[in-house]
């Protein structure tokens, strides 16, 4: 990268950070015990509620009801966790990915060991043991408003561990399926146990759902921008295009550091001394001309938001927390930083896929790919080229806007008296990741498009490489075929890519 960018980029992206704690969540990967550190800060905390306790102060959850039930006393803490986890298992929906269940423990299990939620050091390894184990709630995607965290998907969490509901499980040849929790217990050797009160808060009262599916989002969206950009390349190195347009100095005298990045990363696939073809304008449409400008502007929207992110990894979400020898009442579960950042993920990655299909759209109109056929058909009026390609395309990124409208403005009182005001984090983060799909889906048919141009101008791809392999994922279409496998082929292909080519460049600095 040059040296504008290494500068600007490194004072900002928490990218590295974001994906290293996804690959620290993946099967195989383990949770360190407790420190001795850790530890002491959770003895800490303990004697805190131990004190408030024999002092008779009131500790929500404790010694009171939960939510709205606040007002009346409550006396059992093993009946209060069994209750708490109990009357939230209302969730609904299909299970979330095995790989989001898995983040969301890791993200509670780690969150419990700070030492602001008084959790049993003995308790904390026990869920640690199983994790590392490959323990894996099925957890219902609907049903939460995120306000006081995500209760009932992490509530349905909890209540694998006391048997309650199906668990993910793992066959040798890496295939999912669910079963009966308390059979995927016993085939860990481990028996169904209870949720003592002060635990089953610390574990449901935080955004672990919503932030899982937000980091998972947040990954996938970096990535289709990454390939936006090296789609960008191909195309432009195609039709013979402005390099200028990819420039470094736009950038440095604009001072924006997606652009920046997103200017490099096109140049990188551009051939050495490229200059524009004669037959091209001077200046090409917005789509490809300003690609820098948008994908840049994409990317800073979600570094801010992986910035935000990996905050809330690293902060505590409970209520009540102790702190400095005392008990804290307050709502740190509440999950509107999530909320905004999944807002603002759909809305940028919306404009990379967006980029995506009106490039696509370009290469489909005689007006503006160089004359050849309209819908890149060798065959026009016998054959419809990617006629359908383009209008699926067009779908795509229509229903995309339906599902990144802001979550945060759907928001709902409920509880009685007592949740006034709810994010619905999750709401959105789910959306958010189906629109991800669709995105993706926007990026493999402009790589069809990308193929079938590269197919019918003579340029065989240089050499091996991705290239090489999109020419045979989609060949000539010297007559009309079905392409949608041929769509999802190349998606993954780019997809793949993408990830290659992050992980070579260091994928942002470490945050911290």
């Amino acid at each position: 990268m040059t040296q504008v960018v290494e500068r600007q980029a490194g004072q900002l992206t928490s990218r590295k950070y974001l994906a290293r704690i996804v690959r620290s969540t993946g099967w195989g990967a383990s949770l360190d015990s407790c420190t001795d550190e850790d530890i002491v800060r959770m003895d800490a905390s303990a004697r805190t509620i131990e004190e408030y306790l024999k002092a008779d102060k009131p500790i929500y959850g404790l010694t009171q009801g939960f939510g709205p039930l606040v007002l009346y006393g409550a006396d059992s803490e093993l009946e209060q966790g069994g209750s708490l986890i109990s009357h939230l298992g209302t969730g609904q929906g299909a299970p979330l990915a095995p790989e989001v269940s898995r983040l969301i423990l890791w993200l509670r299990i780690q969150n419990m060991r700070k030492g602001y939620s008084a959790v049993s050091p003995v308790f904390w390894q026990k869920l640690a043991d199983l994790w590392n184990k490959g323990f894996t709630p099925a957890i219902p995607r609907h049903g939460t408003v995120s306000a006081s965290g995500d209760l009932q998907p992490l509530a349905h969490a909890a209540l694998t561990f006391t048997g309650f509901g199906e668990a993910w499980t793992r066959d040798a040849d890496g295939r999912w399926s669910t079963q009966p929790s308390k059979d995927a217990l016993a085939a860990l050797g481990a028996e169904p146990f209870d949720w003592p009160v002060r635990e089953a808060l610390a574990f449901v009262n935080g955004t672990g759902a919503s932030l899982a599916v937000a980091v998972l989002n947040h990954q996938s969206a970096v990535r289709l921008v990454r390939a936006c950009a090296a789609l960008t390349s191909r195309l432009a190195t195609l039709l013979g295009a402005n390099p200028e347009h990819y420039e470094v100095g736009h950038g440095v005298a604009r001072g924006q550091v997606g652009q920046l990045t997103a200017a490099e990363w096109i140049r990188q696939g551009l051939p050495h001394g490229m200059v524009r073809d004669s037959s091209r304008p001077l200046q090409e449409p917005y789509s490809l001309r300003c690609a820098p400008q948008v994908l840049g502007a994409v990317l800073d929207q979600l570094d801010g938001a992986g910035d935000l992110l990996a905050r809330e990894i690293d902060g505590c979400q409970d209520n009540p927390i102790t702190y400095e020898g005392e008990l804290l009442h307050g709502g740190n579960f509440h999950a509107m930083p999530v909320g905004f950042a999944s807002d603002q993920i759909g809305l940028a990655m919306h404009m990379a896929a967006y980029l995506a299909e009106r490039q696509l759209g370009l290469l489909v109109s005689p007006v503006t790919n160089g004359d050849l056929p309209p819908m890149l058909t060798p065959r026009a009026g016998r054959g419809a080229g990617l006629a359908g390609v383009q209008i699926s395309a067009t779908s795509f990124v229509s229903r995309i806007r339906q599902l990144v409208f802001p979550a945060s403005l759907t928001t709902l009182p409920t509880n009685g008296w007592n949740q006034d005001h709810v994010p619905m984090a999750l709401n959105g983060a789910n959306s958010v990741s189906e629109a991800l799909e669709l995105g993706w889906l926007t990026v493999g048919s402009l790589a069809l498009g990308v193929a079938q141009l590269a197919a019918m101008t003579g340029h065989p791809a240089p050499g091996p490489g991705v290239w090489a392999e999109l020419a045979e994922i989609s060949p000539p279409l010297d007559a009309d075929r079905p392409l949608a496998a041929e769509v999802r082929a190349a998606r993954d292909l780019l997809s793949r890519h993408a990830d290659e080519l992050l992980g070579d460049e260091g994928h942002g600095r470490d945050f911290g």
